[in-house]
């Protein structure tokens, strides 16, 4: 009988499930963990978290300016506060969130090589774009109901 030799290069090496989704279980551990912390310590309460220093300097929020408070507020299930304090930071939070989900179901199924979100040029410069659109908006007089302070 002889011996039949395998290239290596050519061999995939199988990665235990536990590793393949170590990275989605830890992102969406610390996005809970973050969530909780806005939870038990209030950013409804003035420069708790600090203060932002765009809005400190031009006096106009930035595009995340009033996030926390949006967390705060979906965390205690009050949506339409959350979304008067930071609408597009709900939508990051529910399109992240379907990420992470993406990225966990990926590896789980043996994706190893599976990413939270590549970075491909259009969708990031129309991302860019409409957050410099919502943040110009909300420093209008018919966009203030987007930022309640």
């Amino acid at each position: 009988m002889s011996a039949t030799r395998v290239d290596p290069s050519t061999v995939t090496p199988v990665v235990p499930w536990t590793r393949r989704v170590k990275g989605p279980v830890l992102t969406a551990f610390a996005g809970s963990a973050a969530l909780v912390a806005l939870h038990f310590h209030d950013p409804h309460q003035s420069g708790s978290w600090g203060f932002c220093p765009f809005l400190t300097i031009t006096g106009h929020p930035c595009p995340l300016c009033g996030g926390l408070r949006a967390m705060n507020d979906l965390t205690r299930g009050r949506i339409e506060a959350a979304l008067l304090s930071n609408a597009a930071a709900v939508l990051i939070l529910c399109a992240g969130t379907l990420l992470i989900v993406r990225w966990f179901v990926r590896r789980a199924r043996g994706d190893s090589d599976a990413v939270l979100m590549t970075t491909p040029k259009v969708p990031m410069t129309i991302i860019a774009v409409l957050m410099v659109a919502f943040t110009v908006y909300r420093w209008t007089p018919w966009g203030q109901w987007l930022y309640q302070d």
